[in-house]
């Protein structure tokens, strides 16, 4: 248990340059404070105590702001950075190494008592205020700019912009996790600009056969 301890407050200097001092993260962030409750919440879950887990994550979400269920199955090194308005539904599944910032929403799109939340693959980043629905699946090494709606599958190493949420392939794990939310390409502009690059082209060329035309009537 005091080993997992380290490893969460390691991973909070790791990924918050903010943090200053041990203590500063044991007692200043909600987010480590939401994921050590969620523990205990989803320990109780699974032993059978529903109603002591949902009532402890209800007042995790009092004291934190972050609503997460306890039937949530969450991995190692997951990192909440700000976190206020973040809600995790019952059958969400998250992987190792994933960095969260705050207003995400990983919700579910039916009433049917079975699976219907995301699953989070590892060394993921999902910006402010994404929308993740359904039981779709995000894949390892995947970027979610801030902002957007996903609601479908997510290959591996892809970058996920805008609403609905459009995929961007080619990008290593480490040039994910270096990627700044500013610089995430956009793949309709980027196809936009193509098409009128080539249409540029083709434009050029038809000006110099109306030339050669021209030349050849003379």
């Amino acid at each position: 248990m005091f080993k997992r301890i380290k490893e969460d407050i390691a991973t909070v200097f790791a990924r918050d340059p903010a943090a200053r001092s041990v203590i500063e993260v044991i007692f200043c962030y909600p987010g480590l404070h939401a994921i050590w409750c969620h523990r205990i919440a989803h320990f109780l879950w699974c032993k059978g105590f529903k109603f002591l887990a949902r009532f402890l994550s209800h007042i995790n979400r009092l004291f934190t702001g972050i609503e997460i269920h306890p039937g949530a199955k969450i991995g190692r090194r997951f990192f909440i950075d700000h976190g206020a308005g973040i809600v995790i539904g019952e059958t969400t599944e998250i992987g190792d190494d994933v960095l969260m910032y705050q207003g995400v929403t990983l919700g579910g799109t039916s009433l049917e008592k079975k699976k219907r939340h995301p699953t989070i693959g590892n060394n993921v980043e999902i910006g402010a205020g994404a929308i993740v629905l359904g039981p779709i699946r995000i894949g390892n090494n995947v970027r979610i700019a801030a902002g957007s709606v996903v609601v479908k599958d997510v290959p591996d190493n892809a970058t996920v912009i805008g609403v609905p949420g459009r995929i961007g392939l080619g990008f290593s794990a480490e040039e994910i996790r270096k990627l700044e939310h500013g610089k995430l390409p956009d793949p309709i502009a980027d196809a936009l600009q193509f098409v009128m690059k080539e249409q540029e082209k083709l434009h050029k060329k038809i000006e110099e056969i109306e030339r050669k035309l021209e030349e050849m009537k003379k």
